[in-house]
């Protein structure tokens, strides 16, 4: 895992000098180049810091150490909304300064990243080195009895044993993995097909739409940034306590709720002269629920649904679907918008219904649970036997 991230920075760093430096070169080309760089980037490393902090984590604060990484996504949007101000660097002359900057984090974790210890189940069951695993969980948990955790670790290994390393392939064939994959599928295809990124990419016009004045507009969405940090860091606090299902079902039905009621609000904003209000309460309650569910919690799941054989593969699926599903709205929506109007966001609605069902009836509550545990109870599901130590 750590290597995978090491190498991955280096994507982030060349993107971000080549973006820096465009205007100086005076080539557009390379701007196009740098971002399609920095896709790849993002790409690994949305997958592979979730599993890796997943991994490393206890099974108390697995939930909440796994909903970090979206915490400091929703950090980064902030602070990019801030530096993209017009009067800091959303101007003609400091843009090459603001797309040089994303180089930055990755500079800081190029250079730290090396002393912190790698994921103690790779080193056991993908690598079979007790000693180190045992030497990195015990500087991650700050004692030398870590006994139970490298039991747990054989046990986990002990019944993957026969299965051997999955590729996506046989992922997919693999009946006792049938309806984890067919969760995370829906989940994420849930996370950002709900709309989340038709609000955010068209907040702008939305808010205009509302009567916000142009000049304020972009200090608007700053402050819808604020709120996205502030609830998913509420989330941080709160999925160990309520669980990851709570969160989710709270999330989408929020979410449904407020894109049935935008819809409302935005064909009635000529004739109701509140309505318009009403429109921008209805865009920060989405923000709110997906912060708290939708957003943070489906990676959380992938690493809890899976073992370590599987967990890459589905780490592969899931983003693959993520990015798809991210990349369907920002390509679909403006052309929804300029055929259905206010409505489009009825789709958006029954997206939402139709995932919390889903997790409503199928996906089970994985708090505090080991991942052997969760494997059993998936087990049942597919109707097949879970392989275990006689030991």
């Amino acid at each position: 895992r750590k290597g995978t991230l090491l190498i991955n920075n280096l994507f982030s760093i060349a993107a971000a000098i080549l973006m820096g430096t465009s205007e100086l070169a005076k080539t557009f080309e390379v701007i196009i180049i740098s971002r399609v760089v920095m896709g790849i980037f993002a790409g690994l490393a949305s997958n592979v810091v979730p599993m890796f902090l997943g991994e490393m984590s206890p099974k108390n604060l697995r939930g909440a150490v796994g909903v970090v990484p979206q915490l400091f996504i929703t950090i980064g949007i902030l602070a990019a909304q801030i530096l993209g101000l017009n009067s800091i660097l959303g101007n003609a002359k400091g843009w090459p300064v603001l797309l040089g900057l994303t180089g930055i984090p990755s500079l800081i974790q190029l250079l730290t990243l090396p002393f912190f210890p790698e994921s103690p189940r790779y080193l056991l069951i993908q690598k079979g080195n007790e000693e180190q695993a045992r030497r990195a969980l015990q500087r991650l948990r700050g004692r030398e009895d870590v006994d139970d955790e490298i039991q747990e670790m054989y046990q986990e290994n002990q019944s993957e044993k026969e299965e051997g390393q999955f590729s996506v392939l046989s992922l997919f064939t693999f009946r006792g993995l049938r309806w984890q994959l067919i969760s995370i599928i829906v989940m994420m295809a849930g996370q950002q097909l709900s709309g989340v990124n038709g609000v955010f990419y068209y907040a702008d016009r939305i808010f205009e739409s509302a009567g916000v004045h142009s000049s304020s507009i972009q200090y608007v969405t700053v402050s819808i940034g604020a709120i996205n940090v502030v609830m998913t860091l509420l989330a941080v606090f709160i999925v160990e306590s309520l669980g990851r299902r709570i969160l989710l079902l709270a999330g989408f039905v929020l979410c449904s709720a407020s894109c049935a009621i935008l819809t409302l609000a935005l064909n009635l904003q000529t004739t109701v002269s509140w309505m318009s209000y009403l429109s921008i309460v209805c865009v920060i309650a989405y923000i709110i629920g997906h912060a708290i569910g939708p957003s943070p919690i489906p990676a959380v799941m992938i690493t809890e649904m899976f073992l370590q054989s599987s967990r890459p593969a589905a780490f592969m699926v899931g983003g693959s679907v993520h990015w798809l599903s991210n990349f369907t709205v920002g390509l679909v929506f403006l052309y929804m918008e300029a055929g259905l109007g206010p409505y489009s966001f009825l789709i958006f609605c029954a997206i939402c219904v139709a995932t919390m069902l889903y997790i409503f009836f199928i996906v089970p509550e994985t708090k505090n649970k080991t991942f052997m545990e969760i494997n059993r109870i998936m087990a049942k599901r597919n109707k097949v036997e879970v392989q275990e130590s006689k030991e």
